[in-house]
């Protein structure tokens, strides 16, 4: 959706809104890259890039799009025909892996919880680093988390429809 949304804005808007936004982030990759883009946006208002340079930039632009698009709808395809594999299967375990997944993810999280807590009242001169390594553990809990909302949906949706 955001390829296609920026295929359909265009080069030159393109150019405009993220070296703006390059420009704002305190990195010198990030300056560099908004310097670039300001030379860029220059050359389009000067001119110096005629108007099929940009028409072909923006075909570029909107083919990427296309084949982004074709990759997220063949994955979301799998992942759907796996879901639908998965209800179908008459196995105890494979039907049972979601509640499974989500007792697990439960227990993990209260013991993780538990001990951070522990940790902080034992400890209190610790608690910024030990918030700090909890905060680090951030991506994992919301791989974990995102996986068990997905499942938890689907069940629900499955029971809707009496599978």
């Amino acid at each position: 959706m955001i390829p296609a949304l920026l295929a359909s804005i265009g080069l030159p808007l393109l150019v405009k809104a993220v070296g703006g936004a390059l420009d704002g982030v305190d990195h010198p990759a990030a300056k560099a890259a908004a310097g670039a883009l300001t030379q860029v946006e220059k050359a389009l208002k000067a001119d110096e890039v005629t108007p099929e340079q940009v028409a072909e930039a923006n075909r570029h632009l909107e083919r990427m799009a296309e084949l982004d698009s074709a990759e997220a709808t063949a994955a979301l395809a799998q992942v759907n025909e796996s879901l639908r594999t998965e209800s179908r299967s008459d196995d105890w375990y494979v039907r049972r892996w979601r509640p499974t997944f989500g007792y697990a993810v439960a227990v993990t999280w209260t013991a993780t919880m538990g001990a951070t807590a522990w940790a902080i009242i034992a400890e209190p001169t610790q608690a910024p680093t030990i918030i700090a390594a909890l905060v680090n553990t951030s991506p994992i809990w919301g791989v974990a988390l995102g996986v068990l909302g997905i499942a938890v949906v689907k069940r629900s949706h499955d029971k809707k429809i009496g599978t």
